[in-house]
């Protein structure tokens, strides 16, 4: 059969990967792809902004494509999945109604209060409501800071501003209401309860009736080590999640999880693709953060190079709504995936700056996933804010983390930047509650 995957970026080389690697796949194609993912797919030069739904069809008609999945939650939001369902293409993601689980974080606190589901108490606020918004901040009790803004719409993981003090958080209101930084995505607000804890990340495989979740992971969204500095899409992660065990695990299913699948039923909404719950865990107690419609990048690249079975007919199964497996099958290797950042990131991001250095990883102990990259001369340049995944598996979180920073060590280009401590936490893996 064949393949395409739409993307540019880390996330979807790792499909690429694992995608080519079933036997039941003759051709994968990418679009637009990355020159890292040309080296295992045929690259497509088409972007999967909306205007080009079309061509992209098109481009699945003539090629006889038997399966498209989505990678970025754009495309996603915008209907990509309703307009190849239109056609009688097979596509693996949520349609334009579900996929506004990640589309509107209004949409989903709303259904969160509705069906009791357990997350971070929040107002809303629209665009014309700012006097409004300003007044609840300064009415608040200093003892109610930290707070966390949220901008309601897409806005590349960066869209989450947390406020220690009340100043911060009138600047974090600015940001989003008056100086428009976030565009349309900031026309509602919502200012939350800061939730302290750690974080793990949860993908589920849906088939609009069934739901299976996938093996945790835990993501790294602060640039800097400690988890300080400003918001990314996302600078590492791993898994599993050894601090969470089968107790907590049960409450995350039984009090969030299925919850929300049963409740967008109830709404009359058929969720099919990946759901994607990002959690923090407070005192025992898991809490929903946000939810995506789609793939995680970076979990995604720390999540399936664990996953023992094929990954393709679980994606067919899913978009032709017979999701057949009850149970997945993951190694008990402990999987690292570091990020490597250009200069300037998350602010700006330099691109054009020569890579050196790939030719030297150790590509039998680890992964390499292109994301920001493009070909300059015959070499390998920076591209975007993300520029490359490495994902190293090993008996344990030490010994692959050791092996991981040794080969980064080796790739060099001008103002290279990643966090030295991804999976840092659990190299004891002791926290197991």
């Amino acid at each position: 059969m064949k393949v395409l995957v739409l993307g540019s970026g880390g996330r979807e080389h790792c499909l690429a990967w694992k995608i080519s690697k079933s036997d039941l796949v003759k051709e994968v194609f990418v679009a637009p792809g990355n020159p890292g993912i040309a080296g295992i797919a045929n690259c497509i030069d088409i972007e999967i902004g909306k205007k080009n739904f079309d061509k992209l069809s098109d481009f699945a008609e003539k090629q006889s494509i038997d399966l498209t999945i989505v990678g970025p939650e754009a495309p996603l939001v915008d209907g990509i999945v309703d307009h190849f369902n239109q056609k009688n293409l097979k596509i693996f993601g949520p349609e334009r109604e579900a996929a506004m689980i990640e589309g509107s974080k209004v949409f989903t606190k709303d259904l969160t209060q509705k069906y009791d589901i357990p997350s971070a108490n929040g107002k809303i606020f629209v665009k014309g409501e700012y006097d409004r918004a300003k007044k609840y901040l300064n009415d608040l009790p200093d003892s109610e800071y930290p707070k966390v803004l949220k901008a309601d719409g897409l806005a590349a993981g960066k869209g989450v501003l947390i406020a220690k003090t009340r100043s911060e958080a009138i600047l974090s209101l600015d940001t989003i209401l008056v100086e428009n930084k976030f565009g349309a995505a900031g026309d509602k607000v919502i200012i939350e309860d800061f939730l302290e804890g750690f974080e793990a990340s949860i993908l589920c495989l849906c088939d609009g009736e069934n739901i299976l979740p996938m093996d945790l992971a835990q993501d790294y969204k602060r640039i800097y080590d400690g988890d300080k500095g400003k918001n990314t899409g996302g600078m590492g992660s791993y898994s599993p999640v050894p601090m969470i065990g089968k107790k907590i695990l049960e409450k995350i299913l039984e009090n969030i999880i299925y919850p929300t699948y049963n409740a967008l039923k109830r709404e009359g909404i058929r969720y099919k693709g990946i759901l994607y719950g990002g959690l923090m865990i407070s005192n025992g107690n898991p809490y929903l953060l946000e939810y995506n419609c789609r793939f995680g990048d970076p979990e995604t690249q720390a999540v399936l190079p664990r996953l023992e079975d094929d990954i393709v007919p679980l994606l067919i199964d899913c978009a032709n709504g017979n999701l057949k497996a009850s149970k997945l099958n993951w190694s008990k290797n402990r999987s690292v995936c570091v990020i490597t950042a250009s200069k300037g990131y998350p602010e700006s991001s330099s691109k054009g700056d020569i890579i050196s250095g790939l030719d030297k990883v150790d590509t039998e102990k680890t992964l390499l996933f292109h994301a920001g990259t493009k070909k300059v001369d015959g070499n390998f340049a920076t591209n975007g804010g993300r520029v490359l995944g490495l994902v190293t598996t090993a008996t344990s979180f030490k010994k692959a983390r050791s092996i991981l920073y040794s080969e980064i060590k080796k790739i060099k280009f001008n103002g290279i930047q990643y966090r030295k401590d991804i999976a840092l936490r659990v190299e004891e893996e002791k926290w197991a509650i």
